[in-house]
């Protein structure tokens, strides 16, 4: 007797101790201002058997002249989305401009964005999608003009039997009574950009997880809504100059970081000092630059604390973003591993 219930009370921890597995579906975002179907970036999503991909059709900011909402840098198909991948289009929303329009202004820009998402998304050679979603950092003073936009936009004839869903930052799971839940039924967790990126120092702005711990750890588990992940694989150069917060260089690589004729490292941290003038970068000699990138290791311990602490589901997992130039930095292993995590 004793015998079995030793074995009744194995079996039980056993049990209670495997958590469900979620069922993972990885793909990209493609964050750039013309699509062209690259092969090494096409391979990567029928390696991953993606079934769809998260397109970046334009930012939305208020126009200095009009003073009224307009698109910004709009994307430019030269290809077609792949056949058998469908586009999930992501339009990026300038928190700002909700401190600028009424709810009737809000109503128009929802037609707009519903009447120019439906064009691009024909131009990318698809007939139809089946998700929009909205980029917005949305804070405690814009959140109820931001919700009722949401709102209006789900409204709007064209998209009927789409859904919506949203960008969701760390700081909008913690502070969910100031923040609010938006009103949809998906968000996506964007697991970047958590530091911050203009403070002067050694930390890595865009991947943190100490960050993560402090604002997922006790409410990522209970947050209401259906929640994807996007996770980070790009890197930039963060520019200081005499310690102030001068701008990220889109001219600077990681090849130049580390030339020694060039910048001179200090010890082993990520800030690098500049040794000459670079007029072809705007950089002078004496500026800081904080090389942040992310590593294999860095996106498997991220994996690691989230599988933690999400709920088992079935969601995508987006990396950000699909370009050649980051790809290189990692193997498909890589990847796979950690997908396997969640």
């Amino acid at each position: 007797m004793r015998k079995i219930g030793i074995l009744i009370i194995s079996t039980f921890l056993l049990v209670t101790g495997c958590k469900e597995k979620s069922i993972i579906h990885p793909t990209f975002y493609y964050w750039k201002t013309i699509y062209q179907d690259k092969k090494v970036e096409t391979d990567y999503l029928n390696r991953f058997k993606s079934p769809a991909l998260y397109v970046r059709i334009m930012d939305v900011d208020i126009d200095p002249n009009t003073l009224e909402p307009a698109p910004v840098s709009p994307i430019t198909f030269r290809d077609p989305i792949p056949v058998k991948t469908t586009i999930i289009p992501v339009v990026y929303l300038v928190n700002n401009l909700f401190n600028s329009i009424d709810s009737n202004k809000s109503n128009v820009l929802a037609n707009h964005i519903a009447r120019f998402v439906d064009a691009k998304v024909k131009q990318a050679g698809k007939t139809s999608y089946s998700e929009l979603q909205i980029d917005c950092d949305w804070t405690k003073t814009t959140r109820d003009r931001y919700f009722t936009f949401l709102r209006q936009l789900q409204d709007q004839p064209l998209l009927k039997n789409k859904s919506i869903s949203v960008t969701l930052r760390l700081h909008q799971v913690k502070n969910i009574i100031s923040s609010g839940i938006p009103p949809v039924k998906k968000a996506i967790l964007m697991c970047y950009n958590m530091g911050n990126l203009r403070k002067y120092g050694e930390q890595n702005s865009i991947l943190d997880l100490k960050e993560m711990n402090t604002y997922l750890k006790k409410d990522l588990e209970n947050y209401p809504l259906k929640l994807d992940v996007a996770l980070p694989i790009f890197e930039w150069a963060v520019i200081f100059r005499n310690k102030a917060y001068a701008g990220i260089s889109k001219r600077l690589n990681k090849k130049q970081i580390l030339d020694p004729k060039i910048f001179k490292r200090r010890g082993s941290s990520i800030l690098f000092d500049l040794l000459v003038n670079l007029p072809q970068a705007g950089l002078k000699k004496g500026d800081a630059v904080r090389w942040e990138e992310i590593t294999p290791d860095d996106l498997l311990a991220s994996s690691k604390f989230l599988s933690r602490y999400l709920k088992p589901d079935d969601r995508n997992l987006v990396f950000y973003h699909l370009d050649i130039d980051l790809l290189k930095h990692y193997t498909h292993d890589d990847f796979q591993k950690v997908i396997a995590n969640f």
